[in-house]
């Protein structure tokens, strides 16, 4: 019987080392199994009367165990000593085959676990235009950049076979149907609603963008030509996007996004979806038997390991002259900030950093308890997918996705403190001084740029004046008669992304401030929501938003992001990172102390236009182009729920009046307690450009804490910016005295040296910064700048790669390799460059189109300046007369 010992060694050898989900491998799965029954019985009674066979024996023993249990993570130990037992029983049995069996097992090995992982790498150079996307536009799916492993349709009924998934993954299953994944499609109204407006103005072929990101059950299967309105109310249609539209990608293309990932259509698709009840049972039991081929299809190695780059394939967009009709423009970026920030662990200029990096699965698929069958002891990432979006599990009335989403929007991931306060009425003769921009090249975009680039807010140089914080400090007391300005901090914390993230042009994201004194009597209030809570939001507010602009001036507010021409202004806090916000506070004669001040940080998940237009919005006659839609709309032909409004972070304080005929003592109070505070009030007034108030701040927080080395080098990050680098110079080198492997000083050191000529020393002060954090692009830049300025043009090429291999889309590092490769005479390369320069450059022409809504709306005019206060007037009301528009009810009400 040696035959039979021989044929289940390779048998079990090819089936350890090559799953697959085919055919000819799910074949000797099942002859395994008889082999393996053959095998033992051939021992039992061949070997009954020997103990050699006792550890083939045992190994067949927990063989029909697997049979029954499965070969799950939960009986991982049961499989591998499964296959140790037969190793080693084989091994007694076959002394003469232990060099063979040893080589086998080593191959096997070696095949199983030695071969090349499927990850995501960027390529060598970012396309020249969208037609070199994806497939180009021979396509059926361009301008998508998705792509099938066939270069083909996909059958619709494979996205739509979800159900079939939850037989095995209940829970799973039940936490996906809840999911925004789940209501990516046609059956969430506001996103139909955007489509269906797109392709009444644009056509179809524009729409498909979209549609490799939000609608693979009507999209793969070619049916996308076709006006949604024709076929909206289709299963494929009201599907979304189920398990396979992530877990069958097999391959990403880069870091860039756009839908750049191939799908692929799995030979066994049609067996393993049978309804067929026979069919289901061999292959429910082949599955649980060998989950290999099932995970090696559905799961590749990019998922866990390129976590944030998976996720950015729709989670970072551009658009472009097929989609836009115009050029390329970046829209929604999530993955850009989260990469160059301290959250990653990649960036090596952030204020802050967490004592452990993270990535997107981090926050939004939180570990839940679960026997799911890929369960690791005893939990599985949650496939709600908490995040923002409370309009959907409101409209739908799923209580419980959205009170997960409430929890995630509470969870503490952003804070609000009411810091300090200053006369309004200065002195005269006070110094200000605007700066201008540094002029770097800027990419195109409808977002913000944080530590991904090194631009800057432009430069006001202004004296601090009078000040008073923290405005809880014991013994602060203010005049009445005066106006006063609060200001309030906004602070990033658990958040890898900037705040808010997504489609920001579609939100109500704002800083609601409001005053009471002792009897009541209102006496300020920035932010209110009319109509209790149901209406817009007061167009004074501070909001955190991107204003874009059509070809005509119009604000984008239908979320027709692809009639974006301009920006207004956009306004997004950085991960760790902070905003500072002025709200002036008039205090009458009359006025009774303490007044009571607190401030909200409100969020509903679209504005009310953009709701109202969704589920009602009827267009008046009149003309619109791709341009721009100047047409009214009406908005009663259908009821327009109220989305909630949940405040996600309040602060409160209060401050004691004094004697009218007292003058107040402003003095700031430095306490030891109070350091973050101060640093927080500095990081944001130094992001606005406000840089002598910055350096003031940051001149407390070393006076608080003079061990705390960040506060010497940030006092260094304004001077630097006022252009004071012999001034900088020692904060820096205190920090390092402090700290000296801190990068982020060693980074600020480079850029002094480099301002003083210094190129040499700079450049072994960015080799520090770059040993610890490589795929910092910024520092890579800097070091391609200096070799550039040197004349090292050969030297510099490589330095600027590194940085394009971290976003192939950098236009620094395009720019700056252009004029190398001019310095070296490489002039195709050279073009190439400047090819790519000129794809992703701002058009400063468009601002232009500002000017419009600057005259228009005062208000707008005002949040469109990186300093400004807000100002209000309001009626004398009583508290009780007075809704509160930042709790969660008001939107309901």
């Amino acid at each position: 019987m040696t035959w039979l010992l021989l044929l289940t060694i390779l048998n079990a050898a090819y089936t350890a080392a090559l799953p697959s989900p085919t055919v000819f491998y799910i074949a000797n799965v099942i002859l395994h199994l008889a082999l393996g029954a053959a095998t033992i019985i051939w021992l039992t009674f061949t070997w009954r009367r020997s103990l050699k066979s006792a550890p083939l024996i045992a190994a067949g023993i927990l063989g029909a165990y697997l049979i029954f249990a499965g070969a799950t993570t939960n009986h991982r130990w049961a499989l591998w000593t499964h296959v140790a037992l037969a190793i080693i029983g084989l091994a007694i049995l076959l002394p003469r085959w232990r060099p063979a069996l040893a080589t086998l097992a080593i191959i096997s090995a070696a095949l199983r676990f030695g071969m090349p992982e499927s990850r995501i790498h960027n390529p060598e150079s970012a396309p020249l235009s969208m037609t070199e996307e994806g497939a180009g536009p021979h396509s059926p799916f361009w301008p998508s950049s998705a792509q099938t492993n066939t270069g083909t349709l996909i059958p619709s009924d494979f996205f739509m076979d979800s159900e079939l998934c939850g037989q095995c993954h209940k829970d799973i299953y039940e936490q996906w149907k809840g999911s925004m994944h789940h209501f990516a499609s046609f059956n969430n109204r506001f996103y139909r609603s955007t489509i269906e407006h797109m392709q009444e103005l644009s056509g179809t072929q524009g729409s498909k963008w979209c549609a490799g990101c939000h609608d693979h059950a009507v999209f793969f299967n070619g049916r996308f030509d076709r006006p949604i309105k024709e076929q909206v109310d289709t299963p494929e249609a009201q599907n979304g996007l189920g398990c396979v539209s992530c877990h069958s990608i097999v391959h990403v293309g880069s870091s860039m996004g756009n839908g750049d990932f191939t799908i692929k259509y799995p030979p066994l698709h049609r067996i393993a979806s049978s309804h067929n009840p026979w069919i289901r049972n061999l292959d429910n039991f082949l599955t649980y038997l060998n989950p290999e081929p099932h995970r090696q299809t559905f799961m590749q190695a990019f998922m866990r390991k390129d976590n944030p780059e998976f996720c950015a394939t729709c989670h970072k967009v551009h658009l472009d002259q097929p989609v836009n009709h115009y050029r390329w423009l970046r829209g929604f970026n999530e993955y850009d900030n989260w990469q160059a920030s301290g959250v990653s662990g990649q960036g090596a200029r952030s204020f802050y950093y967490p004592e452990k990096s993270s990535t997107c699965s981090d926050c939004h698929m939180p570990l839940v308890a679960s026997n799911d069958p890929g369960n690791k002891q005893g939990q599985i990432h949650s496939h709600r997918f908490p995040a923002a979006n409370s309009a959907i599990p409101y409209v739908n009335h799923d209580a419980e996705q959205l009170r997960v989403t409430e929890e995630f929007l509470k969870s503490g991931f952003i804070t609000v403190d009411l810091f300090a306060a200053a006369p309004v009425d200065e002195p005269k003769g006070r110094v200000e001084i605007r700066g201008r921009t540094p002029e770097a090249p800027t990419q195109a975009s409808t977002f913000a740029s944080g530590e991904e680039s090194d631009q800057a807010a432009p430069a006001v140089l202004r004296d601090v004046g009078k000040l008073a914080a923290p405005i809880d400090a014991p013994g602060m007391k203010f005049e009445p008669g005066k106006t006063i300005r609060i200001d309030a901090v906004v602070r990033t914390r658990k958040i890898g992304h900037f705040f808010p993230a997504g489609t920001v042009d579609g939100y109500d994201v704002w800083l609601e401030f409001k005053a009471i004194d002792a009897t009541g009597r209102v006496l300020a209030w920035s932010g209110q929501v009319e109509d209790h809570g149901r209406g817009i939001v007061d167009p004074g507010a501070h909001f955190y938003r991107s204003y874009q602009l059509d070809g005509e001036g119009r604000p984008i507010n239908k979320r027709n992001a692809w009639q974006t021409r301009s920006v207004l202004y956009v306004r997004l806090i950085p991960p760790g990172a902070a905003d500072t916000v002025h709200f002036q506070l008039p205090i009458p004669a009359n006025a009774r102390g303490p007044i009571k001040l607190e401030t909200n940080l409100n969020y509903r998940k679209f504005s009310r236009y953009y709701t109202q237009f969704a589920f009602a919005g009827v267009a008046k006659p009149g003309p619109a182009t791709v341009d721009s839609d100047p047409r009214e709309y009406t908005f009663d032909s259908a009821p327009v729920p109220d989305l909630p409004i949940v405040t996600i972070a309040s602060a409160h304080s209060q401050i004691e009046l004094g004697d009218p005929t007292s003058t107040p003592t402003w003095t700031p109070q430095v306490r030891k307690q109070d350091r973050e505070r101060w640093n927080d009030w500095g990081i944001g007034l130094l992001l606005q450009g406000d840089l002598k108030a910055a350096e003031y701040a940051f001149h407390r927080v070393t006076e608080a804490e003079p061990d705390y080395a960040d506060g010497w080098l940030n006092v260094a990050r304004a001077l630097i910016q006022e252009g004071e680098t012999d001034a900088a110079r020692p904060y820096v080198e205190k920090a390092l005295a402090l700290q000296p492997s801190l990068a982020r000083g060693h980074f600020f050191l480079a850029m002094i040296q480099k301002a003083k000529g210094e190129y040499d020393a700079a450049l072994l002060s960015l080799a520090e910064t770059v040993k610890q954090y490589p795929r910092d692009r910024v520092a890579q830049n800097q070091i391609g700048r200096i070799l550039f300025l040197e004349r090292r043009f050969a030297e510099a090429a490589p330095a600027f790669r590194r940085a394009l291999d971290v976003d192939p889309e950098d236009i620094q590092a395009h720019y700056n390799l252009m004029l190398c490769y001019q310095g070296l005479g490489e002039s195709a390369q050279a073009e190439h460059e400047q090819k790519l320069f000129l794809r992703f450059k701002a058009d400063e022409a468009s601002q232009a189109l500002t000017a419009k809504p600057r005259l228009l709306s005062p208000e707008d005019n005002n949040e469109r300046q990186s300093i400004h206060d807000h100002v209000s007037v309001v009626p004398v009301r009583r508290p009780a007369d007075v809704p509160n528009s930042g709790s969660p009810s008001a939107g309901n009400r």
